[in-house]
């Protein structure tokens, strides 16, 4: 039988030491942190020189042979001051990060909670260089892909370079969670996300992780938007995304910077809140993620897409939102019956949610 794979939060190497392992009815599995050992021979390190790491729950029965990597997410750095401060905390070091993890969601163990993957092999790899697993040394060596956030970016960054290193008869797969970052103009008509992710590149060397064929056509720092890198991208990938990203509604859409008077506090805190103009631009951010996407909608790719109307970021590992009775649906479907239809052929699975505010099934989401 054939090897399947798909691609979460990925990291550099990858050892194969069992974990310890204890369960929690209402919490989730709790997985030990297990340091890469052997990171310094390949130049792997966390911004403040520490050992990478990763969370391995074991496979079992059907599920023994197959592996789950999920990339953690948690941002970036852009220039050598934020880059030092984030290498004194758990985004950046290793020495930092809790030692233990709870797996939930799509890392679940339990086939009621996580019915398709519940039984593969699943890692959770942490994240501490700041640049989405891109930065300074070539992204050339062992990991599954998919992800959250800058995890999920990372999907989108190290997808394909990811399949070319494995055994052709793997079959490969791509999820993205929450890493569909836009290249908007924010409402001050800056494209805020565009100079910062420009700065991420050239700090740290991101250039040489990117899609060639990308930086061929466009400046570098165009290619690490998924919207530009995605069309080169030849490995099944699926995109799990919220057309409303609370973390793109916040930093790239209305930064701080420019809403100085807080214009937009009361919507950013509870979109009921929203004036009929504040509404307004939220649907046109809508209809530009959209847009981007149309092509992959309609193409015969082996593609999926869930793009709901909750206002979310990252919704693959919470088990609320991953499959629950309760869980976000689009068209009575959840977000676990979506991938899994997709990763296993039983249907296509393009699903995109109507317009804020019809969605009565989006609950509990903006912190």
């Amino acid at each position: 039988m054939e090897t399947k794979i798909v691609i979460a939060r990925a990291m550099v190497l990858l050892s194969m030491s069992c974990m310890i392992r204890c369960a929690f009815a209402d919490e989730g599995l709790l997985v030990k942190m297990t340091l890469v050992q052997n990171a310094s021979a390949s130049g792997a390190f966390c911004l403040d020189g520490s050992l990478p790491a990763y969370h391995l729950d074991r496979g079992f029965g059907s599920g023994a042979s197959n592996w789950l990597l999920q990339f953690e997410g948690g941002g970036w750095c852009n220039d050598r001051k934020s880059c030092m401060e984030r290498a004194n905390t758990r985004r950046g070091s290793t020495k930092y990060m809790s030692k233990m993890e709870v797996f939930s969601g799509i890392l679940s163990n339990n086939a009621s909670r996580n019915p398709d993957f519940y039984n593969w092999n699943r890692v959770k790899l942490r994240y501490c260089d700041g640049a989405s697993f891109g930065g300074n040394s070539k992204y050339d060596n062992g990991a599954l892909l998919s992800g959250c956030s800058a995890g999920g970016l990372s999907s989108f960054l190290h997808c394909d370079n990811f399949a070319s290193i494995l055994p052709a008869n793997t079959s490969v797969k791509c999820l993205s969670d929450a890493g569909f970052f836009m290249d908007e103009m924010d409402i001050s008509s800056n494209r805020t996300m565009r100079t910062f992710y420009k700065e991420v590149v050239q700090l740290q060397g991101v250039e040489q992780n990117l899609n060639e064929n990308c930086t061929s056509s466009h400046v570098p720092e165009l290619c690490i938007f998924p919207q530009y890198a995605l069309k080169y991208i030849e490995t099944p990938f699926f995109i799990l995304n919220s057309a409303y990203d609370v973390y793109q509604f916040h930093n790239i859409l209305v930064p701080p910077q420019a809403d100085p008077r807080g214009l937009w506090s009361r919507c950013k805190l509870n979109p009921a809140a929203c004036n009929p103009n504040q509404i307004m631009i939220l649907q046109g951010f809508r209809n530009d993620m959209l847009a981007t996407l149309r092509w992959f909608l309609d193409s015969s790719i082996r593609g999926g897409m869930y793009i709901n109307s909750c206002f979310a970021h990252c919704q693959s590992e919470s088990q609320d939102t991953w499959f629950a009775d309760d869980s976000p649906r689009i068209h009575n479907k959840t977000i676990a019956e979506a991938v899994g239809d997709w990763y296993f052929s039983r249907k296509e699975s393009k699903e995109i949610d109507c317009p804020y505010p019809c969605d009565t099934t989006c609950h509990n989401l903006i912190p």
